[in-house]
């Protein structure tokens, strides 16, 4: 099953408030979900009460393999920089290694 961290929306017409959620892939937008990990509200004035996101469980879904989706990543930089630096520091290592990998391949072909 391919997990995502995606927005679920809530509210009524016109006054529309997101759940961050973390759903099957597969699953409708405002579909079943496994958890509910934080929730954003686009119409409220002051931005410290808009957005609030459970960073320890975010950094437990990702780090089980969960996807994030493009918005819920920029508000997920706005709360939590440290989780996307470390996906980000992540990212890089598993490049740099792959990278000495090939490399050894070759001078070992040679």
């Amino acid at each position: 099953m391919a997990l995502t961290i995606r927005l679920r929306q809530q509210g009524r017409k016109n006054h529309t408030v997101y759940r961050v959620v973390v759903m099957d892939s597969r699953a409708r937008r405002d579909g079943k979900y496994i958890e509910s990990v934080g929730w954003y509200n686009p119409l409220e004035a002051l931005s410290e009460r808009n957005l609030f996101i459970l960073p320890d469980r975010i950094q437990h879904w990702v780090g089980l393999g969960a996807q994030m989706s493009e918005n819920v990543a920029q508000l997920v930089r706005q709360s939590a920089p440290s989780i996307v630096r470390e996906m980000t520091e992540r990212t890089l290592a598993h490049k740099a290694k792959a990278r000495a990998k090939r490399k050894a391949r070759k001078s070992a072909a040679a």
